[in-house]
């Protein structure tokens, strides 16, 4: 899957996605709102099991609970890893009512080997709708989403390009 800041392409269609609000960036840096340039794979994901049934998709993909979070502080040995509440670490809650996370992939960015400050939780994920920024992720519609999970191999990538 090709994604510029004018969409994405794969499999011959096109299909609008949104990015980080500060565009994309070669020069990834924690909290910057950018979405990094380069190739990633898809290595997991997590969809809320109450909201939406189990996506098709060619790695695994677990359900989200209540207690489930995202470490985003650099200083933490679980820096950019799932982690579950309490937590005292600076995180993001994996289960939010806004729906982004109803279904979301974990990106090779910064994963699984993390390195302080190059950003947490590229995620590709659930949109707010066309052209609503998101804080350096991949954000697509829901049904595009599935679509794309459903027709992804291991061999597949999301090539990212400023």
């Amino acid at each position: 899957m090709f994604v510029t800041r004018w969409g994405a392409r794969f499999r011959g269609r096109h299909f609008p996605v949104a990015i980080g609000r500060a565009g994309i960036t070669p020069d990834k840096r924690e909290g910057d709102g950018a979405t990094p340039a380069g190739t990633w794979r898809m290595m997991e994901g997590g969809y809320r099991a109450d909201r939406v049934a189990m996506p098709r998709a060619p790695f695994p993909m677990s359900p989200i609970g209540p207690r489930d979070l995202w470490c985003d502080d650099p200083g933490d040995v679980a820096y950019n890893h799932k982690v579950c509440a309490p937590f005292e670490s600076s995180h993001e809650r994996l289960r939010r009512a806004d729906g982004l996370y109803d279904i979301f992939i974990v990106t090779d960015w910064n994963w699984p080997g993390a390195e302080p400050g190059k950003g947490s939780a590229i995620f590709i994920h659930c949109w707010r709708g066309p052209r609503k920024p998101t804080a350096g992720c991949l954000a697509f519609r829901p049904d595009h989403l599935r679509l794309i999970l459903a027709h992804w191999t291991p061999r597949s990538r999301v090539i990212v390009r400023a």
